[in-house]
């Protein structure tokens, strides 16, 4: 990979030396003024470094870096300064310079600090390509499943990401409520911004307040150092929190009251702290039954809902159910190196017959399973588990079973017999011998498997 250098210096023996010195190692180009080096840039030359001296006639460094900055150019900036201008140069790394060099420049030290620029910058643009992979797959259009229930759903999800509203998102689990609020972050402004999640009942009552909002070293037992929460983590960005439902009452009024203030203190702490988060969450309980109950505060749950989207279950969108499954095989099958070409009509019509009380979860599970264990590629009857077929269909399809395992059987036994003669096999079974390889071929996956030598 062409790593590339842009030294910029009104001094022609400075240009010169670092040019020789780094040549090696870098494709290095030269500019002995800010403006040459500009009209370098943008011609659109690949550069990942630009070593530039802080003071020069006319454009300087901080020119240099403002122009990099409103361009949006991809390169890392490293100054070089005198020591009457190192306050300068720490004021031009708040503006986005990566790091300074005092003269006279140590080559060894000059290597050691582009390597690093570079790998920072390696590692930033990395990033950028998963947020925007991240973006992409959890674009509105890639949301599997039609039914009108989805599109509405999907309708609402457009009108919310862009706003900064409280959204609660209601359903059983496994219905996709997690994907509902990954969606609305990544299609808001704040998709650059973290997206923080906590699993409100994954954490014993006086633990989650801490994961939450954090706590100050001595706050409790265990405490040995000041540790951010939730929060402040999410700053910028978006907090889910997941199984709101299961917040003890305590904290939610700490909760409630960053809801309305969009302030907090640590645990242990006294210093208020403010943040800029936006809250979404999601629960697979009866809230209002609960606010009956006396178990959530009616106040925080019209905080939380200033927008509630309700995912249906599975078994609510029917249509969606042969789109999912097919979607599954297809994904799992390319994980699993498997060449899974289709699903007969009598299966797919027991999938979509089925309840799937585990919801998208569940069919999830249950076409991985099924891709992983199939006898062929072409998924049947044979590859999909008892529960899913109807009950009065049970007794008839059990029935088949033991029927086509007697007739494997059977063929077994007379193979045996004729020492894996198969045309002696066939005339004894009153078949053609090409109905007993396909015989041979259908049954040779099952639970007896057939001699080598009789195949």
């Amino acid at each position: 990979m062409s790593r590339s250098i842009l030294i910029v210096d009104d001094d022609k023996l400075t240009c010169e030396t670092l040019k020789r010195a780094l040549s090696e190692e870098y494709t290095v180009y030269s500019a002995s003024n800010g403006q040459e080096a500009l009209d370098i840039i943008e011609k659109g030359e690949p550069v990942d470094v630009i070593l530039s001296d802080l003071m020069m006639p006319g454009l300087t460094g901080l020119d240099i870096l403002d122009r990099i900055n409103a361009l949006q150019y991809k390169a890392v900036v490293i100054l070089i300064t005198g020591q009457g201008t190192i306050d300068t140069a720490v004021q031009a790394m708040k503006l986005g310079a990566y790091d300074y060099l005092v003269k006279p420049i140590h080559l060894d030290r000059l290597s050691l600090l582009i390597e690093k620029a570079i790998e920072n910058k390696r590692i930033k643009e990395e990033n950028i390509q998963l947020k925007n992979k991240i973006k992409e797959s959890y674009s509105s259009v890639n949301v599997v499943g039609s039914s009108s229930e989805m599109r509405n759903i999907m309708d609402i999800v457009r009108r919310v990401s862009s706003t900064t509203a409280s959204v609660l998102i209601a359903g059983e689990s496994g219905t996709g409520k997690e994907l509902i609020a990954n969606i609305i972050h990544y299609n808001s402004s704040r998709s650059n911004g973290p997206f923080i999640k906590v699993n409100c009942a994954a954490f014993a009552e006086g633990v989650i307040e801490s994961e939450i909002f954090g706590h100050e070293k001595g706050a409790f037992t265990g405490a040995i150092s000041s540790k951010k929460g939730r929060f402040e983590l999410a700053h910028g960005g978006t907090l889910f929190l997941d199984e709101v439902g299961d917040l003890p009452l305590g904290v939610q009024v700490k909760l409630l009251r960053f809801l309305q203030e969009h302030t907090f203190e640590r645990v242990g702490g006294n210093k208020t702290q403010q943040v800029d988060v936006r809250i979404l969450s999601a629960t697979n309980r009866n809230i209002e039954s609960m606010l009956k109950e006396g178990s959530f505060r009616e106040d925080l749950y019209y905080r939380l809902k200033v927008i509630t989207i309700e995912v249906p279950s599975l078994r609510e969108r029917e249509g969606d159910i042969e789109e999912l499954a097919r979607f599954f095989f297809k994904k799992y099958s390319e994980i699993h190196n498997r060449h899974i070409t289709g699903i007969s009509d009598e299966t797919m019509a027991i999938i979509k017959s089925y309840d799937w009380p585990g919801n998208v979860r569940e069919l999830m599970s249950f076409a991985e399973s099924c891709v992983v264990l199939a006898r062929d590629n072409y998924i049947t009857n044979d590859d999909i588990p008892e529960y899913l077929f109807p009950m009065h269909n049970r007794n008839q399809h059990n029935a088949v079973g033991v029927l086509e395992e007697n007739e494997r059987q059977l063929i077994v036994d007379t193979l045996k017999s004729t020492r894996g003669n198969k045309v002696e096999a066939a005339k004894i079974l009153g078949i053609g011998l090409r109905t007993l390889y396909r015989k041979l071929e259908r049954y040779q996956n099952g639970k007896t498997p057939f001699p080598e030598s009789y195949l």
